[in-house]
């Protein structure tokens, strides 16, 4: 099991979910998490992205939660300065998902969130930046994409189940307070000066 805090190992935010009737990691801006136990794995989105990524034979999966820097480059390419944090943040659940003993070759992926949920960017749609980039990175790396929810004005809270591959996407259309806006504001902040990429060794088959 992996767990990350902004590129630092914390311990798992651990919960039993009465719901589901199963263990369960939460995970919150700037945190991945990768198992092969029978867990399940929650994330609330707005304009951030998450990737489920999962062998669906050997049941070894694990979910990011990242947003890209917000930069002077209107466009989320992976050549950019945020391109290439983002670039970073998959390259940590891919290796530690490796690491637990999937296979490079089998790799599924499905990626939700990139919200319209933060206000003031003129010169693009964050949340659309973000889902463009994680598209182009999967598809650069040869990850099929087997399902998507991108874009559109909710919040998402996205619960994944590496031992199945199922994933369950709850829209939230009600908020009563600004927590998750004011967590990824927050966060957006935080990242400009976390690292960019470029010293992570990827596993192989």
């Amino acid at each position: 099991m992996v767990n990350n805090k902004e590129f630092g190992i914390t311990e798992p935010n651990r919960y039993y979910d009465r719901y589901f009737d199963r263990e369960a990691v939460k995970i919150l801006p700037g945190e991945y998490f990768a198992t092969r136990e029978n867990s399940m794995i929650v994330t609330v989105l707005g304009s951030c992205v998450a990737v489920c990524l999962y062998d669906p034979v050997l049941k070894i999966g694990g979910m990011n939660h990242f947003l890209l820097p917000n930069d002077s480059n209107p466009t989320a390419t992976l050549m950019t300065d945020s391109g290439r944090y983002g670039v970073y943040a998959m390259e940590l659940l891919i290796n530690h998902v490796l690491k637990l003993g999937a296979r490079r070759n089998a790799l599924e992926a499905k990626v939700f969130g990139g919200g319209n949920v933060l206000k003031g960017f003129t010169v693009q749609n964050i949340g659309e930046r973000n889902a463009e980039f994680v598209l182009e990175y999967l598809q650069m790396e040869q990850i099929p994409v087997v399902a998507a929810d991108l874009l559109d004005i909710y919040p998402r809270k996205v619960y994944f189940f590496p031992d199945s591959g199922k994933v369950q996407v709850r829209k939230i259309k009600a908020m009563h307070n600004s927590t998750i806006i004011d967590r990824e504001s927050e966060y957006r902040l935080r990242v400009r000066d976390l690292p960019t990429g470029g010293d992570i060794e990827l596993f192989g088959d």
